[in-house]
């Protein structure tokens, strides 16, 4: 006769008299499979069986059952009606539909910086023509210019806080567009601090000294108000108060527990579609009531998986732990966070894909949350979505991206263009080389004579002209002149050949 231990003994006498023992290693077993169905689904386990056999576990799928539809993914997970390719972003081959908008993870990681990951930036593109980016990473600007942005049209950029993970790149853009053509100032928002010097604009004027010497030098070229900065800087304490209220599109901000006053989230509301981006912080409150009805809510995540991190990294873990309980939201805390507030789609970026880590990352976030979950990272996700659809593919980067030209739209607006005004008038530089440049040194420079082929050479135009003008109605007829003279042309070879043979 087998003898039951002690455990198995008090397990059958607690089954019941009219349930069937249950064993130790049943019992294990069924607890095993419970725990990894919630994980995953969010199931709930069932102790009660018809025939009396062994613990059964009932899964649960939050959208409804729909065969070959995965458990996770809710009906409306499907392309919207403008995509060029279900599979990939091509950028610059795609417009956005006049409903739509369109969610690009520019950039995805506080630290380190990859090839594949650029610093935190989301760019939000929306059917209207209006475009924003929220925070700007080192390295973003090569994924922006990768996506066929022309540099002189990114403005609107909203920071979350003011830790250079956030803002690396935009001395980059500040110091380079105007002289793309951007003459316009840049427009920039973002929180207020404690004390003046914690905001937003004292470090915009820390950005104007510190690029000084770019700056003066390049306005020996047409430059205008380029150099000239707009900035928006809120009440950080405003909590829900509005920053931005244009063209249809309405920006909310509110507080987040991020180490030091001052660090903000943002909620983007358009056309009865909503997107939210925390930025960096503490799980609060605060998100959970102001995210609430949103599509798209965005996180950060750092998974508390510190004692690996320092196997990784070299760094002892209690710097890790100390950084994520004073300021970050753990893998966790980001699960409860999303099965709070049910977005349509929940996201984490301004994190480390680590791939070994993603699937602890997203068992940590499934400990609570069992609706439409992705990562905004590696660069770059992006995201369509609709009133009746959201979709998700990774753009397609070239290696050797170069810059796109401003769109005929696009052109209007940074020149000020209309029917009654089609002169593009360029800015009169602020200096010229003789300003600037000691003449001694001048004059060591190398005859251009030399080292130009003679039926190549020209004379050197050391100083943008005062006055500088283009007729875009000129030039408008001048290509019309054009395309009909070779049309013309084409017409003449057609009947010549015709004549010849004859």
């Amino acid at each position: 006769m087998k003898h039951e231990s002690k455990e198995e003994h008090i397990m059958s006498d607690e089954a019941g008299a009219d349930q069937r023992p249950v064993s130790r290693r049943d019992a294990l077993k069924a607890a095993g499979l419970a725990g990894a169905a919630a994980l995953s689904t969010g199931a709930v386990a069932s102790a009660q069986t018809a025939d009396k056999t062994p613990i059964a576990v009932q899964a649960k799928n939050p959208y409804g059952g729909v065969p070959s539809g995965g458990i996770t993914f809710p009906q409306y997970y499907r392309p919207t009606p403008y995509l060029a390719s279900n599979n990939i972003y091509y950028p610059g081959q795609e417009a956005i539909g006049p409903d739509e908008m369109r969610i690009s993870f520019i950039g995805s990681t506080p630290i380190p910086v990859t090839r594949v990951q650029a610093g935190t930036c989301i760019m939000v593109e929306l059917g209207s023509g209006k475009r924003f980016f929220f925070d700007f990473g080192s390295g973003c600007m090569r994924n922006i210019i990768a996506m066929a942005v022309p540099l002189q049209t990114v403005n609107d950029i909203f920071f979350t806080h003011l830790h250079v993970d956030h803002y690396a790149d935009l001395p980059y853009l500040f110091a380079f567009a105007p002289w793309m053509g951007r003459w316009k100032p840049l427009r920039v928002h973002g929180p207020s601090g404690r004390t003046p010097k914690d905001g937003i604009k004292h470090m915009i004027e820390g950005m104007k000294m510190m690029t000084h010497w770019h700056t003066d030098s390049f306005n020996a070229s047409p430059i205008g108000d380029g150099y000239e900065v707009e900035v928006n800087e809120f009440d950080f304490r405003d909590d829900n108060g509005i920053c931005y209220n244009k063209d249809g599109v309405t920006i909310r901000h509110w507080r987040r527990s991020h180490t030091k006053d001052g660090a903000s989230a943002y909620r983007l509301d358009w056309n009865g579609l909503s997107f939210v981006w925390t930025g960096d912080g503490r799980p609060d409150e605060l998100s959970l009531e102001l995210a609430k009805g949103v599509d798209v809510f965005v996180t950060e995540v750092q998974p508390d998986t510190v004692n690996i991190s320092a196997l990784k990294f070299g760094m002892p873990p209690i710097i890790g732990m100390t950084t994520i309980d004073q300021a970050h939201s753990p893998h966790y805390a980001v699960g409860y966070m999303f099965n709070k507030i049910q977005p349509r789609l929940a996201m984490v970026t301004h994190m480390s894909y680590d791939e070994e880590l993603i699937p602890e990352i997203l068992a940590g976030i499934r400990v609570h949350y069992s609706g439409f979950f992705q990562f905004g990272a590696p660069d770059v996700v992006v995201v369509n979505v609709t009133k009746d659809a959201i979709w998700t593919r990774k753009a397609a980067l070239p290696e050797a991206g170069n810059m796109a030209r401003p769109s005929p739209r696009e052109a209007i607006d940074l020149f000020d263009l209309s029917l009654t005004n089609l002169e593009v008038k360029f800015p009169d530089p602020q200096h010229t080389i003789a300003d600037m440049l000691e003449q001694t040194v001048r004059d060591r420079e190398i005859d251009p004579k030399k080292y130009y082929p003679p039926d190549m050479y020209r004379e050197p135009q050391r100083n943008f002209p005062n006055g500088f003008k283009i007729d875009v109605r000129e030039m408008v007829i001048k290509k019309v002149r054009e395309k009909i003279q070779t049309k013309l042309s084409g017409a003449k070879d057609k009947l010549q050949k015709l004549i010849e043979g004859d």
